[in-house]
């Protein structure tokens, strides 16, 4: 008898101006693909890039042949998610970040495939290790308790890696309003609404670089998003 097929996967990594990160970060992301038994296919969505990015991402297929690249003219972080996960025709879609990537969850997400819809890599939930700064630790903390209060979410972490099936992505991304920085916050929230069945996995957390967002100006743009998200939903579209 045949050996069953690999679960198929494609990987959406939204990057934008990183063309001094990717040559290095590229062929470790690939090291921890190979460590997955599933078909899985890198995209990595440039948005708006000013510099080297798409063009590197071009060289780099000629060594991985799993690796595409999507374009898009805009910065926009979320816009770039969104378009790759629509885009996707695997079962399953994930999301990562260039310098924040584990086969290791892509593995044991996969583990939970017969009973969840949305795997969450959580830096709250119970044995995780959060080695960022204490001000990094305490905007997570901070943001879940505005996401149950405004929002009702009772998930632990919405931010970061995470695994999810196709068919959700294709009925709940079609509601969700936010791009840059919630579009994956509010694509959770509305699925968890909707009945989805949603686990999460502690993470494992160390930067490998300095952040290139500021937590400062991203507040105000946060809390205008959550309650932006929370309006759309009591006018009946989620």
């Amino acid at each position: 008898m045949p050996p069953p097929p690999l679960p198929a996967v494609t990987v959406v990594i939204p990057v934008h101006n990183e063309a001094d990160y990717l040559p290095g970060a590229l062929p470790e992301l690939f090291k921890e693909m190979d460590l997955v038994k599933a078909a899985v296919t890198v995209v990595v969505a440039e948005n708006g890039s000013s510099d080297a990015t798409a063009d590197l991402v071009r060289k780099a297929q000629e060594t991985f042949a799993n690796l595409e690249l999507l374009e898009l003219a805009t910065p926009d972080y979320g816009a770039a998610m969104r378009e790759g996960f629509m885009q996707a025709t695997t079962e399953w879609v994930a999301l990562f970040d260039i310098d924040y990537f584990s086969g290791k969850f892509l593995s044991d997400a996969l583990n939970l495939s017969e009973s969840a819809d949305i795997v969450l890599a959580s830096k709250r939930a119970d044995g995780a290790d959060d080695r960022r700064g204490v001000t990094r630790r305490f905007a997570t903390w901070t943001f879940n308790q505005i996401l149950k209060i405004v929002l009702a979410s009772q998930v632990s972490d919405t931010h970061g890696m995470k695994l999810v099936r196709s068919d959700v992505v294709q009925k709940i991304a079609p509601q969700v309003i936010s791009t840059t920085d919630l579009f994956d916050t509010e694509l959770v929230v509305r699925a968890e609404r909707a009945g989805y069945r949603i686990a999460e996995l502690p993470a494992s957390v160390e930067e490998m670089r300095n952040t290139r967002s500021s937590l400062i100006k991203r507040v105000p743009r946060t809390l205008s998003g959550v309650w932006a998200i929370r309006a759309s939903m009591r006018g009946g579209r989620g």
